[in-house]
């Protein structure tokens, strides 16, 4: 039997990078995961799982959310985990950074999480159990990175921990995970720069770089029942980057 056995997922940006690699692991341990994801490409890819459901979501839109999670919880009678991964990344140096580009940063990676938490939580409150996961950043931890990615990442430590004391007497546990450079599409860029590469492979005491399996099996065990006394917790994967 899997970890994940009967329990119903929701994983956002789940149609590509560390969101697909969730997807992928919680389905093969037994859940029922549905891929919200703003692209309809990678969606249709997604659907064609077993046991995965690509859901057109734009987490950035109160409305998407609150019918999401009332869609979810008619057609599979519960939500147990939400994984809020979906995010955006930006190169812009600080002084090009404009309101536009923070307000774009601060809706999907900030306002996301906390819309997804408030419409699923009621949810997760009326079978009293629930299991949310927040996918923040290294940056949101330590002095790297005076840019509107930085503080979206911190927003969601923040929320996290709120949400955690906010829903815990309902039952519903809400973790946090700090991942460091992690190969995926959204940081393809690197591979361009050996130069740049070489250094952050350097700088990591594991020398090297994170893998999307990485994350998501940290995600496991906290969407899990193997967690069901952590709450309010921040496990950092970064290679050992930020313990220096």
């Amino acid at each position: 039997m899997g970890r994940l056995e009967n329990k119903v997922a929701i994983i956002t940006g789940g149609a590509s990078g560390i969101g697909e690699s969730m997807v992928d692991l919680f389905a093969q341990e037994g859940a029922i995961v549905i891929a919200a994801d703003i692209n309809d490409a990678a969606l249709e890819t997604a659907s064609q799982k077993q046991n995965v459901y690509g859901m057109k979501l734009n987490v950035a839109s109160d409305e998407n959310w609150q019918a999401l999670a009332k869609a979810v919880n008619e057609r599979f009678g519960k939500i147990d985990i939400l994984v809020n991964n979906a995010g955006i990344s930006s190169e812009k140096p600080f002084e090009d950074i404009n309101p536009q580009d923070w307000e774009k940063m601060l809706s999907i990676i900030g306002f996301g999480p906390f819309a997804g938490i408030k419409h699923v939580t009621p949810y997760m409150a009326a079978q009293k159990k629930g299991s949310i996961v927040n996918i923040s950043s290294y940056t949101a931890m330590i002095g790297q990175g005076f840019n509107h990615y930085s503080a979206s990442k911190g927003a969601v430590r923040a929320l996290s921990k709120a949400a955690a004391t906010t829903f815990g007497r309902q039952g519903i546990r809400v973790n946090a995970l700090f991942p460091g450079i992690i190969e995926t599409p959204m940081t393809q860029s690197l591979n361009t720069s050996k130069e740049l590469l070489g250094r952050l492979i350097q700088a990591t005491p594991l020398q090297r770089l994170g893998q999307a399996i990485d994350i998501a099996n940290a995600a496991l065990f906290l969407a899990s029942d193997d967690s069901s006394y952590i709450t309010g917790s921040e496990l950092v994967i970064d290679g050992g980057y930020s313990a220096q």
